[in-house]
């Protein structure tokens, strides 16, 4: 489906190779260099995340609530960065192709993926189910029930179930939506390296569609805005669990990401000479959507705000930040993100993800990321 898109009609490249002679050196593919600043970026999402988690807990002020609770807003740029990462290290620089070598055991590439997660998840889930335990307990909770949710928590299966999304340690939908996606990669990848730049825009421009009308159908359906956020009245979380949780959704953003790094990927020479917008305009026309909940006027939710803002401006953030990056003279920003505090600061960001649910729940004792 994606030849749409402009992707090639290509001959089998064993046969392209065996016609070249023995005698024959192919050339090197070029060097790929390590894009430190986008480790830094992942601190400036799971910070703001983690803040909103607590903060129902440190203020009453609606105002001040409604700026600092937009996690589900900021939890899509983390989607935008896997896709990213995950094409850069797959797929060609300069060509319109897969690393055959990183994908030609698809179930390897997967176990690898999972494996840098799951560890941590599985270790923290086992030294918290004690507590999780005996709040079902407190719930007078069926065991059948409480072993589901084990089950599903273990096995991060609980974002595709919209009652079951928010069980046990919270936060931790993300990997079930994550885990999904990565199978899928291995598919994926290879299909969108195929396209060119026309065809990528082209796709990107479908995906955004296809996200913003989803989130379209919750409000209408839902009846929920932002005029309708209150600290005091509590939503029917079914339907904006299957809008901000579904694995589906969650694949939609991480493809965004893998084809902004491809458009990338794919500059010329001549591409790299035209003039850079500075990736400091679009980190903050990205947070600045952040405000619109404060706006009498722009009637927007956390979805909408999502798919058609943040999620759009925050790729154009990291293509910018990738591209000056590589460049001879990358602008403050840049290497305020690529510095070594934040890669250390961004290397922590998957801990904190995991670990400050439960924390939370011993701290304040109460479930924290709702």
């Amino acid at each position: 489906w994606l030849k749409c898109f402009g992707a090639p009609r290509v001959r089998n490249p064993q046969s392209v190779d065996s016609m070249a002679g023995d005698g024959d050196v192919k050339p090197k593919a070029p060097s790929k260099p390590r894009i430190d600043a986008i480790d830094g970026c992942r601190f400036a999402l799971v910070l703001p995340i983690v803040v909103a988690h607590f903060a129902r807990f440190s203020t009453s002020n609606e105002r001040l609530l409604k700026i600092l609770t937009q996690e589900n807003v900021l939890v899509g740029g983390f989607f935008v960065i896997s896709g990213y990462v995950a094409a850069y290290t797959s797929t060609k620089l300069g060509e319109r192709a897969a690393d055959e070598k990183k994908l030609a055991r698809p179930e390897l590439f997967f176990w690898q993926k999972v494996m840098g997660y799951y560890p941590l998840h599985f270790v923290s889930t086992l030294a918290f189910t004690p507590m999780f335990v005996w709040v079902e307990r407190q719930f007078k909770t069926p065991w059948t029930t409480t072993a589901f949710r084990g089950f599903l928590s273990f096995s991060m299966l609980q974002a595709w179930f919209p009652k079951e999304a928010e069980i046990w340690n919270q936060p931790t939908w993300f990997l079930s939506a994550l885990t999904f996606s990565n199978l899928t990669m291995p598919a994926i990848l290879p299909r969108v390296a195929e396209l060119s730049k026309v065809g990528l825009r082209k796709l990107f421009y479908a995906l955004t569609a296809v996200s913003v009308l989803q989130k379209m159908s919750y409000s209408e359906t839902a009846r929920f805005h932002a005029h309708n956020i209150s600290t005091k009245r509590q939503q029917h979380p079914l339907i904006w669990n299957l809008t901000r949780f579904h694995p589906f959704w969650a694949l939609i953003e991480m493809t965004m990401g893998i084809v902004e790094c491809r458009e990338v990927m794919l500059d010329t020479p001549e591409d790299k000479k035209k003039p850079r917008t500075n990736p400091l305009v679009w980190f903050v026309a990205a947070y600045s959507t952040l405000l619109l909940r404060l706006s009498s006027k722009l009637d927007f939710n956390d979805g909408i705000v999502r798919s058609t803002m943040f999620v759009p401006l925050y790729t154009k953030f990291l293509t910018a930040v990738h591209r000056d990056c590589v460049s001879d003279n990358p602008s403050a920003i840049t290497k305020f993100f690529g510095s070594k505090t934040m890669t250390t600061l961004g290397s922590l960001a998957f801990p904190m993800f995991i670990l400050h649910g439960p924390i939370g729940q011993v701290l304040y004792k109460k479930a924290i990321a709702v």
